[in-house]
């Protein structure tokens, strides 16, 4: 203000020496931008004063007689009354052009700030994440210090209780100090009133409180204890609930201190604007939360919790679901006790992600376990599993369109494997899968050879049967691609990192599993991983033994002799009556209803296994006899004498098949 004053004072009296050098109006224009400068400060008043200053001064120096607050002519006078006059209005148009560019300014900042808001929060679907960003983007800007609290259920992706209490945590808090009395994140969840804690306002808009100190209804909203808010200099608070179809998933506060303007009126707009923001993604994350956690129990509930017991190869498996806004996908492995002390190993993968490829994975494995039951060699059962799923295609495109945004054609891909530790033989078939990496005893792991066939629901195209003898300590490494292919790095690269970290000498298999998730798996992986690795083993022949049978039916006699003649060597000399039952049934079906050669053999397992081999194709069907008839019992007595029986088809003809348990050894 004092310059105002003296101002105009100061540039008249540096006028006077020139004042009969040029006309009065150019002195007077000099003080116009003398007051215009005055009040382009942004202040009103201080430009009323510097006109009215300017308008004194020039009349007291610059114009006759001099030095008197006088005119001696009318032109005189006009000109120190249009300077009085456009000084006033110069000053008042400065004035305003300031205010209207303050109020540019913070519509540019609360633009700017809401737009940051837009493309801060919600960028990953995690609802902590997502209360830290909303935290992050508004101190400094528009809060000293802004704390959040999320119902427990939000975070676990359960819907909001529609009235009652609930479970509240702390899941983010930001300042311009690390010394605050606000209640850090984490800790012991905390009851509180769904309704009044997060509506804020009766109206469930953002409520502000200007002054604490002249109020105490803002201390019900917010969990930190009054005294040492005040203390530490909290000026003003604003409170706004995240809100999203209906629901409160909680509670945003924006906090000012002493040394920043307190919050106004203006202020609830952008901090509503801010919360509905984070609300929305907030929301967002947690139905992707319930939803991925339904995909991951289904998954899980539909993978093999327990690898069977069996003594063909050690396994040892591992899964890791994709870290993606989809959510799981469909990959899935198993293990498959067949007859005759083998076993199934499976791996596949349904394309895509969700609950849907879920399902879809849950068929398909369903179907794999069906049919390997039937005991069909690799490349038929990947024949009927093709065939299975163009049904299950076809099926999609006929759901009507108000269904379409659940349906899409099914795509999967195979690898189907079987191991025989008697014969240490491997046959496998391949629909559109990698193939496996083989280590051998000596440790060394190469990508196997074979032929690999197209996808799950190509149709048309027949699967091929790569078969190899394996020594006993070989491995198995069956994946799913995601293990191998990433964004950084083919999958030839990935194939090649897979082999080096199989080669590594380890202890166990669950060790070299370990092993290759640290070397190949991303921290966040972009698909699911499988990986399922199978460690060889060898029946020894002094547990196996088998004999030819002829085409003569007083030959089972001979049949029933050295089957109990092997019991005896192995010393299950309580099996003997119903084994000489079982063989005697099936040696005399083969060479009633079969074809030479007939072979008989015995293995010593988990069970005792009996096999009686024909080269005829014909499957016998256990069925109902009536009270005349004269055949069809000799089934039903191996069904009710064995724990388990079945047939299987081999390249030469047939298998029958039945087991018995073991005695308990004490």
């Amino acid at each position: 203000m004092a310059f105002a004053l003296v101002g105009p004072l100061i540039v008249s009296l540096l006028l006077v020496p020139f004042r009969t050098a040029f006309p009065r109006t150019d002195s007077a224009l000099v003080l116009v931008a003398v007051v215009v400068a005055v009040a382009a400060l942004g202040y009103r008043s201080a430009g009323v004063v510097a006109a009215l200053s300017a308008t004194l001064w020039f009349d007291f120096f610059l114009t006759r007689p001099w030095r008197a607050l006088s005119v001696t002519s009318a032109q005189e006078a006009w000109t120190a009354a249009l300077l009085l006059a456009i000084g006033l209005a110069v000053s008042e148009l400065a004035v305003r052009a300031l205010s209207q560019r303050d109020r540019a300014r913070s519509a540019h900042d609360r633009l700017k700030l809401l737009h940051d808001a837009g493309t801060a929060i919600g960028a990953t679907l995690d609802a902590e994440r997502t209360a830290q960003e909303l935290a992050q983007v508004a101190v400094g800007r528009f809060a000293d210090f802004v704390t959040v609290d999320l119902a427990v259920c939000v975070l676990t992706g359960e819907e909001m209780p529609s009235e009652g209490v609930t479970h509240v945590r702390r899941v983010a808090v930001a300042g311009v100090r690390r010394d605050h009395p606000l209640l850090p994140v984490g800790g012991p969840p905390r009851l509180a009133l769904c309704d009044p804690l997060a509506r804020g306002s009766p109206c469930g808009r953002a409520r502000i409180e200007p002054d604490l100190r002249a109020c105490v209804d803002w201390q019900a909203l917010v969990p930190e204890p009054a005294g040492a808010v005040l203390e530490h200099g909290m000026r003003s608070l604003i409170t706004a609930p995240l809100r999203a179809r209906g629901s409160v998933l909680g509670m945003v506060a924006f906090w000012r201190t002493q040394d920043t303007r307190p919050f106004t009126d203006s202020d609830l707009s952008d901090a509503g604007e801010l919360a509905a923001k984070a609300a929305a993604a907030i929301d967002n994350a947690r139905r992707y939360t319930r939803e991925r956690a339904t995909a991951l129990a289904l998954q899980r509930n539909l993978l093999p919790r327990h690898l069977p017991q069996q003594t063909a190869v050690d396994v040892a498996s591992r899964y890791l679901p994709a870290d993606s806004r989809a959510g799981v996908g469909g990959d899935w492995f198993d293990v498959i006790p067949l007859s005759g002390s083998r076993v199934a190993l499976v791996v596949g993968d349904v394309v895509g992600h969700g609950i849907n490829a879920s399902a879809t994975m849950g068929r398909l494995r369903t179907a794999v376990r069906t049919l390997a039951d039937v005991d069909l060699p690799p490349d038929e059962l990947l024949t009927y599993l093709d065939d299975l799923v163009i049904h299950l295609t076809d099926d999609e495109q006929d759901t009507p369109e108000e269904d379409t945004d659940t349906t899409g054609g099914v795509g999967a891909t195979c690898l189907y494997a079987v191991y025989d530790p008697v014969a240490r033989h491997c046959a496998l078939a391949s629909a559109g899968h990698p193939l496996p990496v083989l280590v051998t005893p000596g440790g060394r792991a190469d990508l196997m050879c074979g032929f690999t066939g197209p996808p799950l629901g190509v149709g048309g195209l027949p699967f091929e049967t790569t078969e190899l003898d394996l020594a006993e300590g070989s491995t198995l490494a069956l994946y799913s691609d995601g293990l191998v292919r990433a964004s950084d790095r083919d999958i030839d690269a990935g194939l090649t990192k897979l082999c080096d970290a199989l080669s590594v000498p380890d202890a166990s298999l669950n060790t070299a599993c370990d092993t290759v998730l640290r070397t190949l798996a991303a921290d966040r992986p972009a698909d699911d991983i499988t990986l399922l690795l199978a460690r060889t083993r060898a029946l020894t022949p002094d547990r196996v033994a088998g004999w030819d049978i002829a085409d003569d039916p007083a030959l089972v006699i001979q049949a029933r002799k050295l089957a109990v003649e092997q019991l005896d060597a192995w010393g299950l000399w309580d099996l003997t009556f119903i084994t000489e039952l079982l063989v005697s049934e099936l040696v005399t079906n083969a060479i009633r209803y079969g074809a030479v050669p007939i072979h008989l053999r015995l293995i010593r397992d988990r069970k005792l296994i009996i096999e009686v081999s024909d080269a005829s194709s014909t499957t016998p069907h256990l069925r109902r006899t009536l009270a005349y008839d004269e055949g069809g019992r000799g089934l039903v007595l191996v069904a009710q004498l064995s724990h388990n029986w079945g047939t299987r088809q081999t390249t030469a003809g047939k298998t029958i098949w039945c087991e018995q348990k073991l005695p308990v050894t004490e």
